[in-house]
């Protein structure tokens, strides 16, 4: 059930404003609700420690077939921009380290990966269906929101990403 209404809730956000072609809403640029997580080993990150790098925040789960699809995309992305101002910060919404650990040895990735056990960011963030992804511009200001998955390599995603570098 709990799963069924994130889908409601996220058709509703996406049909809620101006839609890019495969999926992206253009936001006016805005001050993002704070985010401080710890990763795997435990060494907080916030969100305010990448400012003048584009970000692709990602809150996901593992249980979410969907976001497991894209992972790979975000990890081609992550060598495609190395050397470029840009991170991922990847949120795991409301599931213990333990099992975020045993996903990731299935799928490797070495981007940032955050856990958000307590799903707070995730409420806070006001994220109603994973995968969704936030597109931070280098000073620190939300410019784009997708929800659902996308081929982060390629395309409208790797397009956009590029143009919040100039």
């Amino acid at each position: 059930m709990k799963r069924a209404m994130c889908l409601v809730w996220g058709l509703f956000f996406l049909l809620s404003g101006p839609v890019l072609a495969a999926g992206f809403k253009k936001l006016e640029p805005q001050e993002p609700p704070a985010l401080a997580l710890p990763d795997m080993i435990g060494a907080k990150h916030a969100l305010d420690d990448y400012k003048g790098q584009v970000v692709l925040v990602n809150f996901w789960a593992a249980w979410c077939p969907p976001c497991r699809r894209e992972m790979p995309s975000m990890q081609r992305l992550k060598v495609k921009m190395a050397g470029h101002p840009f991170a991922i910060l990847a949120v795991d919404s409301a599931e213990p380290r333990e099992e975020v650990a045993a996903f990731l040895e299935t799928i490797k990735v070495d981007f940032t990966v955050l856990l958000d056990p307590g799903a707070a960011a995730t409420k806070r963030w006001r994220v109603y269906a994973l995968p969704t992804s936030f597109l931070i511009d280098g000073e620190g200001k939300v410019r784009y929101v997708l929800s659902g998955p996308a081929e982060w390599d390629e395309g409208e995603a790797l397009s956009l990403i590029e143009s919040l570098m100039q």
